[in-house]
């Protein structure tokens, strides 16, 4: 069965990890395979460490790098990523119930397959958030949205978890369980 997908977007240093980190926790413990899509816009950031085996082999020419460790399996592939797309960022991570993109704000903005918690720390960027990104599946945040009159549930995923993920279970995942089990 294909994942759900659920993008976490919002301004710089608002709380969009906190949010990720706590609803991956709660969605886990509740048995989903949750993975994980961030991306980060520093321009000379890298995975890789300098002067570390990964790292020469890059430096020497290898266009890809698969490493093995005891408990996990990571690629590195050199090169440019302007041409990657969503879709195969998203193929990356087929093997789970869900996938959960904190960033890519501008590619997931209007895509209506994609609903966002929205994470704001005051009512203009809640207000800003309605006008820019469709569906809005929850805020979280700060900024308690309730004082707006608006239909979209508020959720402080540091706050209170539980409530997020009942709200992603409930709107995202409804069928989702009970589908993968067949």
């Amino acid at each position: 069965m294909k994942p759900k997908v659920i993008a976490v977007v919002g301004g710089k240093k608002v709380g969009k990890t906190t949010t990720t980190e706590n609803l991956i926790r709660e969605l886990t413990d509740r048995g989903y395979k949750v993975a994980a899509l961030k991306h980060i816009s520093e321009e000379d950031w890298t995975i890789d460490t300098p002067g570390k085996d990964t790292w020469r082999f890059a430096h020497s020419g290898a266009k890809t790098i698969v490493v093995l460790a005891p408990n996990e399996v990571t690629t590195i592939e050199s090169g440019t990523t302007e041409n990657i797309n969503l879709q195969a960022l998203l193929k990356r991570a087929k093997d789970n119930d869900v996938i959960i993109i904190e960033g890519l704000k501008k590619t997931v903005a209007k895509k209506s397959s994609i609903p966002k918690i929205v994470v704001v720390t005051n009512q203009q960027e809640a207000e800003n958030a309605l006008k820019t990104y469709k569906p809005i599946l929850a805020f979280s945040g700060p900024y308690n949205t309730q004082n707006l009159s608006i239909t979209v549930p508020y959720a402080d995923a540091l706050k209170n978890p539980k409530k997020l993920a009942d709200i992603t279970e409930k709107t995202i995942l409804k069928n989702h369980k009970a589908q993968t089990k067949k």
